[in-house]
């Protein structure tokens, strides 16, 4: 009877040493798909990432080469700013205005029509046309086309003009 109980018992520990494999064996098989699972998950975050950085180093070196032309327009701007302030400063306006004012604003009204011209340029005005220029820089129309003012009066709705009304003083 003593073989019986250790026959038992050798069979009991036996029994609880393959439930114990199979239950390690199960185990280390479920750890092994979670990892599996979350090692494609970073898989795809670090592609995902590295794609991410491709494209700000794109980006960077884009910034980068905008940010140098944008360099070189400023300084360009900023010589072309203080050759005005170099002619402003060799210039007498008042002088010249009171020696010959149309030959003057011909100058400014010239001057600002190209700057105008050029703004149109810049922002996709192609066509070159100056229907785009505000009234007060477009060319006078010649006389004789009938496009003339009927306004008899001699009076100006243009609010640019440059001649004043003084009223008498009572």
């Amino acid at each position: 009877m003593l073989r019986v109980y250790i026959l038992v018992i050798i069979v009991m520990a036996m029994a609880g040493v393959g439930y114990a494999a199979k239950y390690y064996y199960d185990t280390t098989q479920a750890t092994i798909a979670t990892l599996r699972e979350n090692n494609a998950k970073l898989e795809g975050a670090v592609e995902t990432a590295e794609a991410s950085i491709a494209a700000m180093q794109q980006n960077a070196a884009k910034m980068q080469e905008l940010n140098t032309q944008l360099s070189a327009d400023l300084q360009r701007a900023e010589a072309y700013g203080d050759e005005l302030r170099g002619k402003l400063s060799r210039m007498n306006l008042v002088q010249d205005a009171l020696r010959d004012a149309l030959r003057l604003e011909g100058k400014m009204n010239g001057a600002t029509a190209k700057l105008w011209r050029n703004f149109m340029d810049d922002t996709g005005n192609v066509d070159g046309s100056q229907r785009d220029l505000p009234e007060w820089l477009r060319e006078p129309v010649p006389a004789g086309t009938g496009d003339q003012s009927s306004d008899q009066g001699g009076e100006s709705p243009d609010t640019d003009s440059v001649e004043t009304e003084t009223s008498p003083t009572q």
